[in-house]
Formats: structure tokens, sequence, C-alpha cells
């Protein structure tokens, strides 16, 4: 609810002021007129905005597995046949999670005054929860059977968080190398090899082709570093300031489907995000044209979110799902014939629940290969460095050795 400041005139005639709640401006005149009977002046009371002092680290970022959590919590307190204020309550008592800790507050307080859970979860929940969820909580009223929605909500996003910790356990390994051998590599360069180089100096010998090459890097690295660095930093915001633009944003997106290895692994979650999205969407009663509509806006890849996006106006124009698909050519060929046959026999839900089993499989068996092959990479592209530098060091410590 919004609050608001208000000065009025009470039946005596004497002027008032105060601060009620509402859930729009409206809203809140209609509840002052019940005391007062001429209203003056209404005005929203502006939320000040954190400092960096007072603001929660982590900002409002939605922590997924707590998220996870409290749709388990949801489904299981509902399906008991707790009243829903009621299961609020309990989930907010039990919540650690801060963030949803302080929507949760605000949702109890929706519900109690008679607002909708989904309506209390939109408003509160803006910019952090997932249009999926308030939707399909949303459908699950409208149908009562809200247990089943929220249960549906923890099913869908308990396999994203498992996949993507999946992946942030198993690149934790490779990345920690990564950073270790670059740091190794920079101190040999600026601090290592220049120690070498004042030795050979001192020699005045003739050093080998490998060796010089060496050194010509090393002293790049001394004397140019805040170059390099400055490269980098205006290479990246570069970067970030294109991919912010609408074209930039489309055409990154277009490419990283294209890109060996990463391209087929984001196909594949396009077109698990796509089908798990959908038959969550469709399994809690919105009509197709919405449940469309909000899976586009769930995917990751922009280029395919404005596709799959584009297709509820050709369904609105009268064309079945997997037509608007094939014409858009922007998900994988299986997944499209399999939608338009669940359509035409009437099993849409069934056949996406089948066909997103598979794209999960696929995706978490072509994400364990990229895995796969990358700490060998990493490990390989590390040791040809260390055995150039050991190797340019050793020749010349040889070739001097056999001068004198």
């Amino acid at each position: 609810m919004i609050t608001y400041k208000y000065q009025a005139i009470s039946r005596s005639g004497a002027k008032v002021s105060g601060v009620i709640e509402g859930y729009n401006e409206m809203d809140a005149i209609d509840r002052i007129k019940q005391e007062y009977d001429i209203v003056v002046k209404v005005s929203e009371v502006k939320e000040k905005k954190e400092s960096i002092l007072t603001a929660d680290l982590g900002g409002k970022r939605l922590d997924p597995k707590a998220f996870t959590v409290m749709c388990s919590q949801f489904a299981i307190i509902l399906r008991s046949g707790v009243p829903i204020g009621r299961a609020v309550n309990l989930i907010y008592d039990k919540t650690t999670d801060k963030t949803l800790k302080k929507i949760l507050d605000k949702v109890r307080a929706d519900v109690e005054a008679g607002r909708s859970l989904a309506a209390s979860f939109e408003e509160n929940g803006k910019g952090i929860l997932p249009l999926s969820f308030v939707e399909s909580i949303r459908a699950g009223e409208e149908s009562g059977n809200l247990d089943a929605s929220f249960n549906s909500m923890y099913e869908h996003f308990d396999k994203q968080t498992k996949i993507a910790a999946k992946v942030k356990g198993a690149l934790a390994y490779p990345t920690f190398v990564l950073v270790i051998g670059v740091i190794v590599v920079i101190v040999m360069m600026v601090k290592v090899i220049p120690t070498f180089t004042s030795i050979f100096a001192e020699q005045d010998a003739e050093l080998p082709a490998i060796t010089q090459s060496l050194i010509v890097i090393s002293g790049f690295f001394q004397h140019y570093w805040a170059l390099l660095a400055i490269i980098f930093i205006a290479g990246f915001l570069a970067y970030k300031f294109y991919s912010n633009t609408e074209e930039g944003r489309l055409k990154l997106a277009q490419k990283s489907l294209k890109m060996p290895v990463l391209g087929e692994i984001q196909t594949l979650n396009g077109a698990s995000q796509f089908a798990n999205t959908l038959v969550t969407m469709i399994g809690a009663g919105l009509p197709l044209t919405k449940a469309v509509s909000i899976t586009a806006n769930a995917m990751d890849n922009y280029y395919l979110s404005q596709e799959v996006g584009k297709m509820t106006g050709q369904i609105e124009e009268g064309h079945s799902l997997g037509e608007a698909m094939r014409e858009s050519g922007c998900m994988p060929d299986i997944l499209t014939d399999m939608t338009a046959v669940g359509e035409e026999t009437g099993e849409m839900e069934d056949t996406l629940k089948t066909i997103a089993a598979y794209y999960d499989t696929e995706l978490a068996t072509a994400i364990n290969a990229a895995l796969a092959k990358l700490e060998p990479t990493i490990l390989v592209v590390i040791a040809v460095f260390a055995g150039y530098i050991v190797l340019a060091i050793y020749i010349a410590i040889f070739s001097m050795y056999q001068g004198m």
C-alpha cells in the first residue's frame, strides 16, 4: 500500500492533517472521507532512498534458493487448508532473506486489508520477483487452485536454481586456476624477468631469439601497464555502452547463439526456458497469448525473447503457435514440431512437459561437456605460457655458460 499525507476539514470546520495508507490516491481519498467531510490536499509520501551506509549489502537482488523455498512453503501450507492471510504470516516469520522478508511484510498487510495476493506481490515485488511468478499466482487465485500454482512455481524455479548452482560449482575451480595463473604470469613479467634481464645485460652476451622476445614482452608490461589498463577499461565501458543500446543488445544476443560451444548451450538453454516456462503458464490456466508473452519476458537471450514476443501478435491474428514458431525460425526444429503436434492433438501441456525434460537433459549434457573441456584447456594455456618463460630463461643461461 502507498502512504499519503493529507489535509482535510472536519465536520466542526477545523483544519486537520495526517497520514493514511491506500492502494492509490482515489482509495486514500475515500478512506479520508469516511472521517472528514472535505479533503483539501492529498500527496504521496516519497520513500527516502537508502544511502550507502544504510542500504543492505547486495541491494534488492533476489536469492533464488530463498525464493524457491518460499514457493514450496506456500504450496505445502495452502494445501493443508490454512487461510492465505495466516499462510503469509507463517512464511514471513520463517523467512530469513531480507529482500523477501520486506516484500512479505507489505504483502501480509495488503492481504489483511482484503487485497489479492497477486496484486500485492506485483506491486511490492516490482523489478524483483519474476513476472511468471506473479501471473501464475494471479491465475491460481482466479481458478481457486493457488496451492497448485505455488507448487508449479516451486518445481519450475527449483529446476533453474539447481542448474545454475551446478554450473557455478563446476566453474569455481577452473576460475580459481585461471586467476592464479594470470597473477603468476603478471608477477613473472613485471618482477622476475627484469631481474634476469639485468643479469643478461651484465654478461653482454648475444641472447637467443626466444629470450629476446620474452624481454621485449616483459619491458612492454613494465612500461605500458597503465596504457593496457586504460585500453582494457575503455574496451569494457564501450562494450557496456553498446550492449545497453537496443541495436547492440539485439546483435550481441544474436551473435552469442552462433559462438562455438557456448552458442549451442545458449540455444539449448533458450529451448529449455521456452518449454518449461510455457508449460508452467499453461498449467496455471493462462490463455496462450498471455502465456507466450510471459515466456518471452522470462528468456535470458534478448534476441530469442524478442522473437518469441512477436509470436503473440501472430497468435492473436489467428495463427497457431506452431505456425508462429516455424515462421520465426528461432527455436530448434524438434521443439517447433513437437509443439505443433501437441497443439493439433490437444495435448499441448503433456507434450511440452516431455520436450522440456528432453531439453533439460540436453542442456545438462552440453554444459557438462563444455566444463569437462574448460579445465584442461586452461591448464594447457597456463602450461604453454609457463613453458615459454622457463625455456626462454633456460636457453639463455645455457648459451651464456657455453660462451664462457
